[in-house]
C-alpha cells in the first residue's frame, strides 16, 4: 500500500496500524498524495485552535473511505507523551477509516503493540479503576470486550508479581542455539545439533567464561538473582552430563540465594529422557516445559518435527516421574494442515495430561522461517480465531488463568499468544520479561540483555551474537560488554 505522510514523519505508528488491518499489504511511500489510486493510504496531522487532528483517507478494493480524530493539543514538553498521544490518534484515524473496508472489525482495534497487558497495567497503576481502564480499551483502542478482558487479567496478574519485586532483582536467561531439527515456523538462530555437534563443547567452554564473567559482576552492581530461564534452541538437546556440568557451574557461580524460580526448557519431547530430568530435579529446576505443540501426526510432520504425538505422551510421563514440581505445554493455533477439529483434539489431549501452565500460541510468520516463505495449507485467520475461541472457553472453564500474554507481528487473524495456568503457578520470568519489570541479563548466543529501569522505562540492550561459532570467537569481547551492568545498577540502587 502506497502511504502518503503530510504534517508528519510518523511512519512506524502508520505502518504498523497498516499491517495489523491489512496483513497482506506492504507499505511503500509516495511523494505525492494519491489521487483515486488503488491500495493507497494519505495520513494527515494538524494542530490548531488547541487540538491536534488525524485525518486518513484510504483508497482499497475500488472503494475510498475517510475518518478522523482528534485530541487537545498535547504538552510537547514531554516528548514521549506527545509523541504517544499523536501517534494513537493517527493510527485511531486510520483504524476508524479502514473498519468500513473489512469484512469485520479486529479484536485487538487499533492496538499495535506487543504488550496490550503492559497498557492496562499503567492504566490501573494511574489511579483508573478497573471499568475505566475497562472503558479506555474499548472506546480509545476499539478492543473488543472479551480482549479487552484478557489484557486486564494479565495486567492484574503481572502488577502482583510487580508488586513482589526488589530493585536489586533481575533475572538470569541462558541461550543454549541447538536443537534436533529445525521446526518450519522457527526463525530463531539454532544449529541442528547433528551438523554441529563438533560446536557444543566449545560454546560450553564460552558459556562458563560468560558465566564467571557476569558472576563476578553482580555482587559489584548490587544485584540479586530472583529467576533462572535456560531457552534455546532445545536446550536438552545437550547430553546429560553436558547439562549436569552446566547446571554445576551456575550453582557454583551466583549466589542463588534469593532464586524463586528454575525453568529449563525441554521443549522437545524427542530430547526428553529420565537421566537428563533427573539432573533437572537434582539441581534445582522447578519448570520445565513440555511442548507439543500439536497432538496430530500429521501436523506434526507438516512443522518439521521427527517425533508423534505418542512420543510426547512419553516424554510428559517421564517429566512426572522424576517429580519436577510444575510443567508447562505449548500449542499453536493455525499450523499448516491443522483445522479446527484437529486444534480441540489437540487442546483436550493436553489438558487431560494436566499440566501447570498451557500456553496458547497464535501461528506467526517470521522472517527466515520456512512458512513464511511457503505459506502453504494454513488455516485461516477465522479459523484460528475459532481455535483461540475454543482454548479460552475450554481452559477457564478447566481453572486455569491467563496471565501474561503478547503480540507478534504477521500473528494468523492478528491475535495473541496467551500464557495460561492454574492459580498460585504464574511463570515469574514470563511476566517480568513480557511486562518489563526489572532486567533480563541474557547469556548465551542470540542472548539480548535489557537492563531495564521500571520507574522511567529506561532499557540500556547488550547483544551477543546470534551464531555458535561467532558467539564462540568474540566471548572475550562479550564478557567486557557485560561490565555495563554494574553502572546501571549502581545508579538504579542509588535513587
Amino acid at each position: 500500500m502506497k502511504l502518503y505522510l503530510q504534517g508528519h514523519d510518523y511512519q512506524y505508528a502508520v505502518e504498523q496500524i497498516m499491517l495489523v488491518l491489512f496483513p497482506e499489504e506492504r507499505p511503500e511511500y509516495a511523494e505525492t498524495p494519491f489521487e483515486g489510486e488503488e491500495n493507497a493510504c494519505r495520513s494527515v496531522l494538524t494542530m490548531g485552535n488547541g487540538t491536534a487532528s488525524a485525518e486518513t483517507s484510504i483508497r482499497h478494493g475500488g472503494r475510498t473511505v475517510c475518518a478522523a480524530a482528534q485530541i487537545p493539543a498535547p504538552d510537547a514538553a514531554d516528548p514521549l507523551v506527545y509523541d504517544r498521544l499523536l501517534q494513537r490518534i493517527l493510527k485511531q484515524s486510520f483504524y476508524k477509516a479502514a473498519v468500513q473496508l473489512l469484512p469485520k472489525r479486529p479484536d485487538w482495534g487499533a492496538l499495535t503493540g506487543i504488550r496490550p497487558a503492559k497498557l492496562a497495567s499503567r492504566a490501573l497503576e494511574e489511579g483508573l479503576s478497573e471499568e475505566e481502564a475497562r472503558e479506555r480499551f474499548l472506546n480509545e483502542y476499539f478492543v473488543s470486550p472479551q480482549r479487552t478482558d484478557l489484557a486486564l487479567e494479565a495486567a492484574k496478574a503481572g502488577l502482583e508479581i510487580k508488586r513482589s519485586l526488589r530493585p536489586e532483582e533481575l533475572s538470569l536467561y541462558i541461550g543454549i542455539p541447538f536443537c534436533p531439527t529445525r521446526c518450519a515456523y522457527c526463525s530463531f538462530v539454532s544449529a541442528d545439533v547433528q551438523r554441529a555437534l563438533k560446536l557444543v563443547e566449545p560454546f560450553l567452554d564460552a558459556l562458563d567464561r560468560e558465566i564467571d564473567a557476569v558472576a563476578a559482576l553482580l555482587p559489584k552492581a548490587g544485584a540479586a538473582i530472583r529467576s533462572i530461564y535456560i531457552g534455546g534452541g532445545t536446550p536438552t538437546t545437550l547430553t546429560a552430563p553436558q547439562m549436569e556440568r552446566l547446571l554445576t557451574h551456575i550453582r557454583s557461580a551466583f549466589d542463588l540465594s534469593r532464586l524463586s524460580e528454575f525453568t529449563v526448557e525441554a521443549g522437545r519431547p524427542d530430547t526428553i529422557t529420565a537421566d537428563k530430568m533427573e539432573v533437572l530435579r537434582r539441581y534445582g529446576v522447578d519448570r520445565v516445559s513440555v511442548n507439543p505443540q500439536s497432538m496430530e501426526d500429521e501436523v506434526l510432520c507438516a512443522m518439521g518435527r521427527a517425533h508423534t504425538a505418542e512420543d510426547i505422551k512419553t516424554a510428559y510421563r517421564i517429566v512426572r516421574d522424576s517429580r519436577l514440581p510444575a510443567v508447562n505445554m505449548d500449542l499453536i493455533a493455525g499450523l499448516p494442515r491443522d483445522t479446527v477439529e484437529g486444534f480441540r483434539y489437540t487442546l483436550d489431549a493436553v489438558l487431560a495430561m494436566d499440566p501447570e501452565n498451557i500456553t496458547v500460541h497464535t501461528l506467526a510468520l517470521k522472517k527466515g522461517s520456512r512458512l513464511m516463505m511457503e505459506r502453504q495449507g494454513l488455516p485461516s485467520g477465522e479459523e484460528t480465531a475459532r481455535m483461540l475461541d475454543y482454548a479460552w472457553e475450554t481452559l477457564d472453564r478447566g481453572g486455569y488463568r491467563p496471565y501474561y500474554l503478547y503480540r507478534q507481528k504477521y500473528m494468523s487473524g492478528a491475535l495473541e499468544n496467551i500464557g495460561w495456568c492454574k492459580p498460585g503457578f504464574e511463570g515469574l520470568y514470563n511476566v517480568c520479561i513480557m511486562e518489563e519489570l526489572h532486567s533480563i541479563v541474557a547469556l548465551g548466543a542470540g542472548g539480548s540483555t535489557k537492563l531495564t529501569d521500571p520507574d522511567t522505562g529506561k532499557i540500556v540492550r547488550i547483544t551477543n551474537p546470534k551464531y555458535p561459532y561467532e558467539y564462540i570467537g568474540r566471548i572475550e569481547a562479550i564478557c567486557r560488554e557485560k561490565e555495563d551492568i554494574v553502572p546501571f545498577y549502581r545508579a538504579l540502587l542509588s535513587k
